[in-house]
């Protein structure tokens, strides 16, 4: 199918409203970047994604609660990974590529810098 034939064949037939749509050319960009918003690279929803965990929990939370008592060893398990999780999290914000300091930590989890050092500190 040519570029012009396929071009009408997307477009909105006469009399009915609507956008038509462009055939695009090959290596060509569909997107005007004047008319196109500035974005990150890459968004985190970190908020959301903490409730979405949350919500989670919760649930599991209520089945041990409903009866399922081969269920809680499953729950203890999991606040082991969450440890780990946040131990690791801390570790990356530590690192050389983020290099955040104790107390930015300390700010962020409301405690002091000596105590998040004193639990997440591990070896370094």
């Amino acid at each position: 199918m040519s570029e012009a034939r396929g071009a009408a064949a997307l477009q909105a037939p006469a009399g009915v409203p609507g956008p038509s749509l462009q055939v695009v050319p090959a290596g060509g960009k569909a997107v005007k970047a004047a008319l196109t918003a500035k974005r990150r690279d890459r968004v985190v929803e970190n908020p959301e994604y903490a409730a979405f965990a949350c919500r989670i929990l919760r649930a599991a939370a209520r089945r041990v609660g409903d009866g399922d008592i081969e269920g809680l060893a499953g729950l203890v398990a999991l606040r082991s990974e969450v440890d780990a999780a946040i131990a690791e999290a801390i570790a990356g914000l530590r690192s050389p590529k983020w290099s955040y300091s104790w107390a930015d930590i300390a700010r962020a989890l409301g405690t002091t810098r000596q105590a998040a050092q004193q639990r997440y500190g591990g070896a370094s």
